[in-house]
């Protein structure tokens, strides 16, 4: 993926997470712009920050976080087991 790791620049110099959380997250960001079409760097940094949030409460499943911002985006609430 050409994109991985993109997450970071989005990230707060203050965020702590490990190398696998931030390949998780990047993961989810990728995965999530790539379904919905999303290339310019304003929405992604949308979907970005949200996708941080989630993993600050605790998601780091790439699948789980993608899977919520999918629902999300598509008008649900994502809250399925939360």
């Amino acid at each position: 993926m050409s994109t991985m790791g993109t997450i970071v620049e989005f990230m707060r110099e203050d965020a702590a997470f490990n190398p696998q959380d931030i390949r998780a997250m990047s993961m989810a960001l990728d995965d999530v712009c790539k379904t919905l079409s999303i290339d310019r760097h304003r929405d992604r940094k949308v979907i970005a920050i949200r996708i941080v949030e989630l993993a600050h409460r605790g998601e780091r499943s790439p699948t789980k976080l993608r899977d919520r911002l999918l629902a999300e985006a598509n008008g649900g609430s994502g809250s399925q087991s939360t």
